[in-house]
């Protein structure tokens, strides 16, 4: 991981992140994972601990400058105390639905500015002597592929890794507040990363505009005027595309990682392709089931795509650009939807959509800061929708990873939800299972949950088009003895496991009120790879 100096600044990127978010609307990035046995609380608090040192990020708060000019800086927290980011709680009757449940009240709240923006909830009382945990990072801090990596820093590929050795947290002291100072210093590192911003995008403008030239015919003239159109076109809305009011829902679905490859492999597309089908189909199911009308309507995702080189996935921030997927929502047969979707994939690469947008959101987020916190809180709620929904996907280990000697078993990811894309979907590949996590406003999409068994037939209608056999259950095996973490909860402070009383909705006037769904209890890659 990055070492920090004792004061730095966030890039521009990650301040419009910073300043779009507003109270009722979090921008943050997260996951949900369930992991085998029960891990006593106070050794998962010395263990976390332990590893602060390694992330100087996780000590450190946001301080807006002076009356917004310049971008904001990391400082390190005077008041820091690890019982503000990591937590416990119990659950009441150990189901899905209440991990769903209480993850769901945590993404719809606003983290604390006067701390560093992360914390970590341990949640007992699963079924099947499981533990949960629930990771949140604000998307000022990390994005997708930068969450995926400080997971791999908490968590260890070996269950019998040795445990780091336990220090006392020396935090530098913050320096005396200097208001001119800081003013004066937060001008000229803005000019300076403005006329770098500048440089660095005009070099980035003629190097995509050689390779436009160089490699321009690969482009067929029949595929930009039958799809440049269809990726210009206006985008409309759906019926969850209203504009957010909160609290949010969290679902998920999870399917076979080999299965998915196959498949791909069978139709000559990519991983991703086949994931992006799956979410068209998923979606084009949730409005047929509600009477809506899908012939001649498409379905415009938000893909965010990576920039990070393969040596710098641990690094912190945000260094993503996104391209607009658009795909026809009226194609039934699994194998052209596939199709399709490569058919799109390719010719957003070859006509290099992603340094485009990328270049252009770097001018978009040189507005000056000050401007930027004015209207950011008040962008989410102008009745604007660029595009249908975020459909973001992360790689990552695909071996298991372990806390404190207990195998992390699902790992739900968390997109966050906001404007008038109030339903989202993440996608995180671990260990061999494609794991997919539905955010939603609980106004605009009330039944969440079905969109986990429309993924479920979706994925199942493909694997039967494309011929692939689902694998072969292998006889189950005695489960082996785990190595016992033993508490020495005496040197820490007894704490307290409470139930979470879960939130109650308020009601909502869906346009279809809709059956719940069986079983529906009542009351951090690049995708264009």
């Amino acid at each position: 991981m990055q070492t920090h100096p004792q004061s730095d600044r966030l890039s521009w990127g990650d301040t419009v992140f910073l300043h779009l978010e507003r109270e009722g609307m979090p921008l943050n990035v997260a996951s949900v994972s369930v992991l085998e046995g029960k891990i006593p609380f106070a050794d998962c608090l010395r263990f976390i601990k332990a590893k602060l040192p390694q992330l100087p990020r996780y000590l450190k708060r946001v301080v807006a400058p002076p009356l917004n000019i310049g971008l904001p800086s990391w400082e390190y927290d005077p008041s820091f105390d690890i019982r503000n980011h990591v937590r416990e709680v119990t659950l009441k009757h150990g189901t899905d639905a209440e991990l769903k449940a209480v993850a769901g009240k945590l993404f719809s709240s606003v983290m604390d500015r006067q701390h560093p923006l992360w914390d970590i909830t341990f949640v007992y009382g699963l079924k099947g002597n499981h533990t949960g945990l629930i990771l949140r990072l604000h998307h000022c801090l990390a994005d997708g592929i930068a969450g995926v990596g400080i997971m791999n820093v908490l968590l260890d590929a070996n269950p019998e890794a040795p445990h780091p050795p336990q220090r006392k947290l020396k935090l530098p002291a913050p320096p005396p507040p200097d208001a001119i100072k800081s003013l004066m210093e937060g001008v000229v590192t803005s000019y300076s990363d403005f006329v770098k911003r500048i440089l660095s995008g005009w070099a980035d403008l003629l190097q995509m505009t050689e390779r436009v030239a160089s490699n321009g015919g690969n482009v067929a003239t029949e595929d930009v005027s039958r799809l440049l159109p269809e990726i210009t076109a206006f985008t409309e809305r759906l019926r969850f595309n209203v504009l957010y009011r909160g609290p949010q829902k969290f679902a998920w679905a999870d399917v076979s990682l080999a299965e998915v490859k196959a498949m791909g492999k069978v139709c000559g597309a990519s991983v991703n392709d086949v994931i992006l089908a799956l979410v068209t189909a998923t979606v084009r199911r949730y409005l047929e089931q509600h009477g809506d009308r899908v012939k001649g309507r498409l379905l415009r995702m938000m893909v965010p795509v990576n920039l990070r080189g393969s040596d710098t996935t641990g690094e912190l921030g945000n260094r993503i650009t996104i391209v607009p997927v658009t795909v026809p929502l009226d194609i039934r047969s699994p194998r052209r939807l596939l199709a399709a979707v490569h058919k799109r994939t390719e010719f957003l690469k070859r006509s290099h959509a992603a340094e485009l947008v990328s270049l252009t959101g770097g001018l978009v987020g040189m507005l000056p800061t000050a401007m930027q916190a004015l209207v950011g809180p008040m962008i989410s709620q102008v009745p604007f929708t660029p595009f249908n929904m975020v459909c973001t996907n992360v790689p990552g280990p695909q071996y298991p990873l372990y806390l404190l000697g207990h195998k992390m078993v699902r790992w739900y990811p968390y997109v966050p939800v906001g404007g008038e894309m109030a339903v989202n979907c993440a996608i995180l590949s671990y260990d061999g299972t494609v794991y997919f996590g539905f955010s939603g406003d609980v106004h605009a999409a009330p039944d969440l949950r079905r969109l986990e068994e429309f993924l479920k037939e979706s994925f199942e209608e493909l694997r039967a088009a494309t011929g692939v056999e689902p694998p072969q259950k292998s006889p189950k095996r005695k489960a082996r003895t785990r190595r016992r973490v033993v508490s020495n909860s005496a040197s820490e402070p007894a704490t307290m496991r409470v139930s979470i009383p879960l939130p109650v909705p308020a009601p909502s006037q869906p346009p279809a009120p809709v059956a719940p769904a069986a079983g529906e209890e009542k009351g951090l890659t690049q995708l264009i790879a």
